[in-house]
């Protein structure tokens, strides 16, 4: 046996267990949520096949589909780009040798590990209008803070504010095994040409670190593409209820659970869950398809 033949056959026995777990637990409610987006359904009685009219209606008959998916756009391309620039920030950071910095470490990954209900209700309490600590601080200021979750003019750029808590969290720590894994050879090289700091960085670390980058951006897509929990947890605190007010808080996965859980439009919801996955899928394929003009992956 050849040795890339068994390094594929250890490859395929690690991936087994979630293969089997995949195909015995997931395949086939995928396959069947293809038949459901295919029907008008209600769980209150058996699924009437009507073609492809969910899709139509989501694009022309919804209006908060459009609604939802325009905050879930406005969020991901604001969100994103913050994200991966805060957490790169902080794996440089971290990076340094400095003393006391795997304590440091440890502290900014806490954001990670704290539940998302408490992160929602304690920002909850924070951006309140009436004697939220932001305000109150602002106030100090001379300053009338704004309505923030209670203004549909502020409460989307208020979740955005929001999100960017946990930017020390796991992409944080991808970003820092990626600096790690830079040889530091070519950092001699370049302070040996006289190259200065920001030449270094942008001529050798971020080239060197593109790999990484294009993992975490297509991470970050993906999941600020399902947000969810956050929203839904602060919005459905204040009184508009949740995606409020508005709507200027419904993002795209909040519709979806609403028309499928509350509306109990099955069928629908179904749709609008494989609408979002051709979305999320197309702008990944296209990051691959751009990856080729700027991520490094050495020799």
């Amino acid at each position: 046996m050849t040795r890339s033949r068994r390094q594929a056959l250890y490859g395929y026995a690690f991936v087994s267990p979630f293969l089997a777990g995949f195909a015995l637990l997931m395949l086939g409610p995928l396959v069947y949520s293809v038949f459901i987006s295919l029907t008008r359904y209600t769980m209150l009685a058996r699924p009437t096949f009507i073609g492809m009219d969910n899709y139509v209606r989501a694009v022309t008959g919804d209006p908060l589909f459009w609604k939802s998916l325009g905050n879930t756009a406005y969020y991901v391309v604001i969100h994103v780009p913050l994200a991966l620039a805060g957490s790169l920030g902080c794996a440089l950071i971290l990076n340094a040798s400095l003393k006391g910095c795997n304590v440091l470490r440890a502290v900014y990954y806490i954001p990670a590990i704290i539940p998302v209900v408490s992160t929602a209700y304690m920002f909850r309490w924070l951006f309140r209008t009436n004697f939220g600590l932001v305000n109150t601080v602002l106030g100090l200021a001379g300053i009338t803070g704004p309505a923030w979750l209670g203004d549909p003019a502020w409460a989307l750029d208020t979740i955005i504010i929001i999100s960017l808590w946990s930017i020390g969290g796991p992409t944080a720590m991808i970003f820092l095994a990626g600096l790690q894994g830079i040889d530091s050879s070519y950092y001699e090289c370049a302070r040996i040409d006289g190259a200065n700091p920001l030449q270094t960085f942008f001529r050798i670390t971020l080239p060197m670190l593109s790999p990484t980058i294009l993992f975490n951006l297509v991470i970050s897509l993906i999941h600020s593409f399902q947000t969810f929990d956050l929203v839904f947890i602060i919005t459905s605190a204040g009184g508009s209820g949740a995606g409020g007010p508005a709507h200027s808080t419904l993002f795209y996965v909040l519709h979806l659970y609403r028309t499928a859980f509350e509306y109990f439009e099955v069928g629908y919801g179904a749709a609008l869950a494989w609408i979002l996955f051709a979305i999320i899928m197309s702008l990944v394929l296209v990051q691959f398809r751009l990856s080729d003009r700027w991520v490094f992956y050495g020799e």
